[in-house]
């Protein structure tokens, strides 16, 4: 029972898959960062999901350019388009089009509230990592493809909120883990890979429940 978990390098939803005994892959173009190289394939995640090797795929396709937190950067100061930032996106929608279209049986695709609900189709399911006993919120989408939605596991608080004031004077807050990423990273590389990591929570969620549905089709 094959499974990539394309666009990861931090190898978390791979390794829950690979503590329950499923042949996992992580994918991405960059080197992994989850203690086991010999688990992660450096290359193209398209040409990985397209060689018909996997019953199953979780992908996390990069969010830079889909993120709806990031639209402010869509327009010029004199309100304008970005040109650039449009090509962004829709090699970015186009990236996701073919992830979804995949020849895998089995498909999840994780991102945060994006643009994909608008010029895609709207998410299957919205959850976040305080449903699965993290004490944090993110708001994240799933687009599922013969696969259920997760089941809650451990409700718990949402965690701790910072609370600042902008430059502009506008009172704000935001989730403490992600403050603690920002403020922690030493470099921007860093501080994204941080913030985009899946949930341990979550992660193992997705292996138990995915992974039970993908044991039961394959034993039919």
């Amino acid at each position: 029972m094959k499974v990539l978990i394309a666009c990861e390098e931090s190898q978390e939803v791979c390794n829950a898959f690979r503590k329950l005994g499923f042949e996992a892959y992580s994918c991405d173009i960059q080197e992994c960062s989850g203690g086991h190289p010999e688990w992660h394939i450096k290359g193209d995640a398209i040409a990985e999901a397209y060689s018909g090797k996997y019953d199953m795929m979780i992908a996390h396709p990069p969010c830079t350019f889909l993120a709806v937190s990031g639209a402010r950067w869509m327009y010029n100061k004199d309100g304008s388009v970005n040109q650039e930032r449009l090509r962004n996106q829709n090699e970015g929608l186009e990236f996701v089009r073919k992830l979804m279209n995949a020849p895998i049986d089995k498909i999840a695709i994780e991102n945060p509230i994006s643009v994909i609900s608008s010029k895609i189709r709207k998410p299957d399911q919205i959850i976040q990592p305080w449903h699965f006993g993290d004490k944090a919120q993110k708001s994240t989408c799933l687009w599922l493809k013969n696969l259920p939605k997760l089941v809650h596991t451990n409700i718990v608080d949402k965690g701790e909120f910072f609370e600042f004031t902008s430059k502009k004077g506008v009172k704000k807050r935001m989730a403490m883990w992600y403050h603690k990423a920002w403020k922690d990273s030493k470099t921007p590389a860093e501080g994204s890979r941080l913030r985009s990591k899946t949930f341990r929570g979550i992660a193992n969620a997705m292996a138990s429940q995915w992974g039970a549905v993908l044991k039961h089709k394959l034993s039919e």
